[in-house]
């Protein structure tokens, strides 16, 4: 199985998504066969590693994001991944538009589909510390219920 997390820039919200989902199928044992990735709707960051803040953040917690590199989603990801969750409505509404009619992989919002209260990860870019903190709060959460869904795909 292929998941890939998406938020605008990937450098926030989608790699801490990657990190996190990535460490709890590691701990159920699941790390060999299921890919984990994360990409953004807008280039202004490829190549580049996540925010500083969101490394301290998500390093505090036990999840090392600092070999992630962001990557720009394509048309192809559709074809390439069985899940694709977007962190917010506008980069759903972004990748609706991108997506191939023919496409294959499921697409929907990352929260509202793992049972948070919220609809959204809030990006947490423009703020503080505690917006970070929020988003690995938000995002451990709604992994934990997608390792479930993993597992039961498997």
């Amino acid at each position: 199985m292929r998941v890939l997390f998406v938020c605008l820039g990937n450098i926030c919200r989608s790699p801490t998504a990657e990190g996190v989902l990535r460490h709890q199928l590691e701990a159920a044992g699941l790390g060999d066969v299921v890919h984990v990735a994360s990409a953004g709707t807008g280039d202004w960051h490829v190549g580049k590693a996540p925010d500083s803040r969101t490394c301290k953040a998500a390093l505090a917690r036990g999840y090392d994001l600092s070999r992630q590199r962001a990557q720009q989603v394509k048309a192809a990801h559709f074809a390439e991944y069985d899940l694709v969750l977007a962190m917010d409505k506008s980069n759903l509404g972004n990748l609706q538009a991108l997506r191939p009619h023919n496409a294959t992989g499921e697409l929907d919002l990352f929260l509202r589909r793992y049972g948070a209260a919220l609809d959204e990860v809030p990006d947490p870019y423009y703020g503080g510390a505690e917006g970070f903190e929020q988003v690995l709060d938000l995002i451990e959460a709604a992994c934990r219920e997608l390792v479930v869904e993993i597992k039961g795909r498997l």
